[in-house]
């Protein structure tokens, strides 16, 4: 029972962590539309250490893509699709876990979004699929890899104290 609660803890924390960083002024100019560098996605390398992250990065996705949307910062396809690639790349890296290599655990959130935001930002900008594909990928290089894999390897470093 501890380590459900634990998990759902996890889960809460991850959620309202993306949301706050993707929403906060200023930092929400650059979390959205064709050309972004989202920060909160510096949370995507926690499913592998805490598989509880995995339900926290789609409701933080969710909630911060509708917010978007609601503000007309994104469209209802972000919405839809965003969390739910979101979900596929917490779920691989969080199956990367069990390799003991936290180096690779930038690659799914990196990989799934530059292949998958490109295929419904093309249909919602008109913008040309492998342009969007480099610029999700820089984005998500820049945040998953300069923040994300140092805040992961501290993390593992100090992982019994959480």
């Amino acid at each position: 029972m501890q380590n459900k609660t634990r998990q759902i803890t996890i889960a809460g924390i991850v959620a309202a962590l993306y949301v706050v960083i993707t929403i906060t002024p200023g930092i929400s100019l650059i979390s959205y539309g064709p050309v972004q560098v989202r920060f909160a996605e510096i949370l995507t390398v926690l499913p592998f250490v805490f598989p509880g992250a995995i339900l926290g990065l789609f409701v933080g996705c969710l909630v911060a893509n509708a917010w978007g949307a609601f503000m007309g910062m994104t469209t209802l396809l972000d919405v839809i699709f965003g969390p739910l690639l979101t979900l596929l790349a917490a779920w691989l890296t969080y199956r990367l876990g069990k390799t003991q290599k936290p180096m690779l655990a930038a690659i799914p959130p990196i990989l799934v979004n530059a292949l998958g935001v490109p295929a419904y930002l093309f249909f919602a900008y008109g913008l040309p699929y492998w342009m969007l594909v480099l610029s999700v990928a820089i984005g998500q290089t820049v945040a998953c890899y300069s923040i994300g894999y140092p805040f992961l390897v501290y993390i593992l470093k100090r992982e019994k104290n959480f």
